[in-house]
């Protein structure tokens, strides 16, 4: 109900408003709700493209940094091999005895330095531990140490169970050397490759360790690389971040809050996020790798990519809004001219509605308005012929009159003959002919007074009674009618000369394939109520119909006009078929009458039957036929 309301005070509104108004929102309609639409899709593409082109380039980013990573990682196992595979320094490692100092003098000066340097010869390599458990080797630093430095560290049970294969940890230095023999200072944090060798026999011999400064490690997450916008940082196991902290991006929160609000993936496959942290918006491009157990994160600030874009938005409004404004002057301003003629007509219209029929219509031209100007003014001379016409009318109304009196004198006259002649019949006793004259003249006095198109049931069997007594005369007792209707049916509304037409249609078809000497042609008449519907059938037993005449029969009833005159003239040229002009006057006239769903329908077997059925709804007319 309440959109009924609102949609009825809209058609109010609307309907209050000026052509030369209505003309212009139909404009704004038109043109402009689509150019928004455009700008709004262009606006966003263009958003979604920058988005699109900003992730891309600190994937790319991230993905340079994974190769470093990458690079720096082979390199460190590559130092970590040629440490194990030394032959000098595997039989000082499995010595299994004391050696005098003279023997170590000379392996730190010939074998130990050539080692240490050559190991030593890529300069992002911090460090070459190999922690031993021989209590017969001797500490050479910074190289060979004592595995009892190590056993307290955290990692170190973690090391063993690998077995020989490679854990990495990251960590501060001075963590892992705590307890040297020169106390190590400093607190740089470091990626370490750590793994367990054994000796010849399988026996547990020690740790080694290949350390890497993690700005040598991760070197794009410290360099220059990124814009002021973005930023690499790696997370290790642990939720330990490694960054440029002094990074501009970290003007307003730190790595380590930041970090807390990405989504971090178990995959290798790159994950983006979006967060927001007070005021500024974030971008979490993060990468998992599997070797190291951290997550690399390319942290971007979106502010100013934000604000590019809503500087793009802006302008987008601007544009169109301006132009908004300018097309609907513009438009205002030439539908003003072109309503100008149609206001001339408005006001010969005024003029006409006072009274004034003689009025001047000065639009001319050849479009649609000129036209319309054409077709107004002749228009007004046709109301002005039409007003003497009628007045010529009015002076012939009293002839009229009377020679209505004439027909009604003429047929009173016809129907006191009718009443003479029956009389005279009787008298002769030629009491079949009085009955006909009966018939005729009830069926007279039906047809020829027609007070209204509505008569009940019981008024048009009546009539159709009359109808076959006089046709029995011509076919000498031949035809028999039955009725079967229902006694809430005698006082249903029909329409008049409905049922005839059918019952004549009946007869003649009927009668015409009749064999003579079989009997009689029984037309039955039934009627009865089914829901909210009367249904009223009309049956003959004459030879019925075959099967696609009658197809075409039904299809003509409802057919275009011109698709029947075709179809009328093509069958009226075969013997034996009729045209179905009857059946479909009666179903037409109950179509206007009463709606589509209503009507007739014809049924038949060939050779037994045929049933016009019609449909009405279930109406009472009280009174009746005047008789």
């Amino acid at each position: 109900m309440a959109a009924k309301r609102w949609t009825a005070r809209i058609r109010d509104y609307t309907g209050s408003l000026s052509l030369q108004v209505k003309l212009a929102l139909s404009f704004v309609l038109i043109i402009f709700i689509p150019m928004l639409l455009f700008a709004w899709y262009a606006w966003s593409d263009a958003a979604d493209r920058a988005m699109k082109e900003l992730t891309k380039k600190n994937e790319n980013i991230l993905d340079i940094e994974r190769t470093n990573i990458q690079n720096n990682i082979e390199v460190m196992e590559w130092t970590g091999q040629l440490a194990l595979s030394n032959r000098e320094m595997n039989d000082y490692l499995e010595l299994q005895e004391d050696m005098d100092t003279a023997w170590l003098i000379e392996f730190k000066n010939r074998t130990f330095a050539s080692f240490q340097y050559f190991l030593f010869n890529n300069p992002r390599i911090a460090n070459i531990r190999l922690f031993t458990s021989n209590p017969y080797v001797r500490e050479f630093w910074p190289v060979v140490l004592k595995e009892s430095r190590i056993k307290d560290k955290l990692w170190y049970d973690k090391v063993v169970a690998q077995q020989g294969m490679v854990w990495w940890e990251i960590g501060e230095n001075r963590e892992l050397l705590s307890g040297t023999s020169d106390g190590a200072a400093g607190e740089v944090s470091q990626v370490s490759l750590l793994r367990q060798y054994t000796y010849p026999g399988g026996e547990h011999g020690g740790i080694l360790e290949v350390s890497m400064d993690v700005r040598n490690f991760f070197m794009n997450t410290y360099g220059s690389v990124q814009d002021p916008t973005s930023q690499l940082i790696a997370v290790s196991r642990d939720g330990a971040v490694y960054t440029d902290g002094s990074a501009e991006l970290f003007g307003e929160a730190t790595p380590a809050s930041l970090i807390g609000r990405a989504s971090l993936p178990q995959s290798e496959a790159k994950q983006v996020s979006r967060f927001e942290l007070g005021r500024s918006s974030y971008m979490a491009i993060s990468s998992y790798l599997p070797r190291l157990d951290i997550h690399l994160v390319n942290l971007v600030k979106l502010d100013d990519t934000l604000a590019d874009i809503q500087r793009t938005r802006n302008l987008f409004l601007v544009v169109i809004i301006g132009l908004m404004a300018l097309l609907s002057l513009l438009s205002f301003f030439m539908h003003s001219l072109i309503l100008k003629r149609l206001r001339v007509l408005q006001d010969s219209m005024k003029k006409v509605r006072s009274g004034d029929f003689h009025v001047d219509v000065p639009v001319a031209g050849s479009d649609e308005v000129g036209e319309l100007g054409h077709h107004y003014r002749q228009l007004l001379r046709k109301i002005n012929e039409l007003i003497a016409q009628q007045v010529n009318r009015q002076a012939a109304g009293k002839e009229a009159e009377l020679r209505s009196l004439k027909n009604q004198i003429d047929s009173h006259f016809l129907y006191n003959t009718l009443e003479n002649l029956k009389m005279l019949a009787e008298i002769e006793g030629q009491y079949t002919i009085s009955d006909a004259l009966t018939s005729l003249g009830g069926m007279m006095r039906y047809s020829l007074q027609w007070t209204r198109g509505h008569v009940r049931l019981r008024d048009e069997v009546q009539h159709i009674q009359n109808y076959i007594a006089i046709m029995n005369v011509r076919y000498d007792g031949k035809l028999e009618l039955r009725l079967d209707i229902a006694p809430e049916c005698l006082e249903q509304e029909v329409l008049k000369m409905s049922l005839q037409p059918i019952v004549e249609n009946a007869v003649k078809h009927g009668m015409d394939d009749l064999d003579s000497d079989s009997g009689k042609l029984t037309v039955t008449v039934s009627a009865f109520v089914r829901l909210d519907d009367c249904v009223i059938e009309v049956t003959d037993n004459g030879c019925g119909i075959p099967g696609e005449q009658l197809r075409l029969l039904n299809g003509m009833l409802r057919m275009e006009e011109a698709d029947y005159r075709e179809r009328r003239s093509r069958t009226e040229a075969r013997r034996g078929e009729g045209s179905g002009i009857g059946l479909r006057n009666v179903d037409h006239r109950l179509v206007m009458s009463y709606g589509q769903e209503y009507g007739l329908r014809v049924e038949s077997v060939e050779g037994s039957f045929t049933k016009v059925v019609m449909t009405l709804p279930h109406l009472i007319l009280t009174g009746g036929e005047p008789r």
